[in-house]
């Protein structure tokens, strides 16, 4: 005799949040709340770097590791741990999974789900120029032209507000020097920098591919940074023909749809991240998804420590050898 009672046939019988508990051993059931633990790629992790959030888009669960770069919905959760090959290979290890824990165990029950507020930025007022921050900018050698270029401001304070369960607010103001607003051609703030706070130097306001509004699409190359500080940093280099854009993060990619779009525009695409392991990793995972051929500058960290380390010109020397040969 055959059973049909626990037949799963579609991922939409799988319960989403169950994918995430089952997989990663979750001791909690998800309901709404953020979760930040381990790598579950990375056994050496001592501390916790995995995050297992909702999604505010689409209110699915995601996860984002910053320790090995894997992210995405819980079908990318499976692919990256069993190291499968496809989407579809992922989908179908679910359902056979969720099937046999049904043979063993109760169907889930379904918890009420409540969304959990973030802190959100929801005010900044903008100041004046000084000359502490001319001192910061120039010692990477970044103009007071390209930060206008690139709607780069001073920030007085800036406040954030985050909704209780009990309906109660609670809100903070940062009010600190060396506070800057990223913002978009169209004048939405997108990210709030603060490089002498060492704890959180980004604030997210929102998605954003930094350095697409001044895109002119013009010249026959693009390099993708890993900062808009790098991107800045990168034109003063007097490199031409190249046009550059970064990613929210070296941990975040660009989309297929953007990166699609500027295949069309670029005869080539180089990426350009960090010297160190994430960033090499960072710039790995382009390669593979993307076919881009990327370059190692071993100098300082990033780009634009290495301007402000060694100058202009002992960088623009040793990165444009590695330039064309990437090309």
């Amino acid at each position: 005799m055959i059973l049909t009672k626990n037949l799963v046939s579609d991922l939409r019988d799988v319960p989403r949040e169950w994918v995430f508990e089952y997989y990663l051993n979750l001791k909690e059931r998800l309901v709404g709340q953020d979760i930040k633990m381990l790598s579950a790629f990375n056994s050496k992790d001592k501390v916790p770097s995995m995050c297992i959030y909702t999604d505010a888009m689409s209110g699915f669960y995601k996860f984002k590791d910053f320790s090995s770069g894997n992210q995405g919905d819980s079908i990318e959760l499976v692919k990256a741990l069993f190291n499968l090959s496809s989407r579809g290979h992922a989908t179908i290890k679910i359902i056979n999974d969720y099937q046999e824990f049904l043979l063993h165990n109760d169907a889930p029950i379904t918890l009420e789900f409540k969304f959990h507020d973030k802190f959100k930025v929801v005010d900044f007022e903008m100041r004046h120029w000084n000359t502490q921050d001319s001192k910061f900018w120039t010692s990477f050698s970044i103009s007071s032209t390209l930060l206008a270029k690139y709607s780069v401001v001073p920030l007085a304070y800036f406040t954030m507000e985050k909704r209780e369960e009990d309906g109660s607010i609670t809100s903070f103001k940062f009010n600190k020097p060396y506070l800057y607003g990223y913002f978009r051609q169209d004048g939405e703030l997108y990210k709030i920098y603060m490089p002498k706070n060492l704890d959180k130097k980004f604030i997210k306001v929102q998605n954003y591919v930094q350095g697409i509004d001044q895109l002119t699409y013009e010249p026959k190359y693009l390099v993708i940074t890993s900062s808009l500080k790098d991107l800045m940093c990168f034109n003063k280099l007097g490199i031409g023909n190249v046009e550059c854009i970064a990613p929210d993060s070296e941990n975040t990619m660009i989309g297929e749809a953007v990166m699609g779009k500027l295949s069309k525009r670029y005869f080539k695409t180089i990426v350009l991240f960090d010297n160190d392991k994430p960033g090499i990793k960072a710039a790995q995972r382009y390669q593979d998804k993307y076919g881009l051929n990327y370059v190692v500058l071993e100098m300082s960290k990033d780009l634009s420590d290495s301007v402000k380390d060694h100058g202009i010109e002992a960088v623009r020397d040793k990165l444009l050898p590695l330039l064309k040969q990437a090309l």
